[in-house]
């Protein structure tokens, strides 16, 4: 078992907002709490950059054991995490959240 999914249970809405101020920082466009999944639009030039940006995400959650919803068109992908087998959002959504905004750095 991946040791982010050992203890897993669904956080509390203080510590989902202690999470996400962390996982956000100073970024005005990061993630977004919306019917209880976290939420971030990435946009990009064409769809060459969107297809490479949806599989490299792809391997993440393959890794990881833990896969978002995808709304993948033309310029823009959007990610969705939350925990079904605990009913909310998991340390494990905001650890995915955080290795796919890295993306966006490398």
């Amino acid at each position: 078992m991946n040791p982010i999914h050992q203890n897993r249970r669904a956080l509390s809405a203080t510590e989902v907002v202690t999470q996400l101020t962390q996982l956000n920082g100073d970024a005005a466009q990061g993630w977004k709490l919306i019917d209880g999944a976290l939420e971030k639009t990435y946009h990009f030039a064409n769809f060459h950059e969107t297809m490479a940006f949806v599989n490299a995400l792809a391997w993440i959650a393959h890794r990881e054991d833990h896969h978002p919803d995808l709304a993948v068109s033309y310029n823009r992908c959007t990610v969705r995490f939350n925990t079904h087998d605990v009913s909310g959002i998991s340390v494990s959504d905001f650890h995915c959240a955080a290795a796919v905004d890295a993306l966006q750095k490398a």
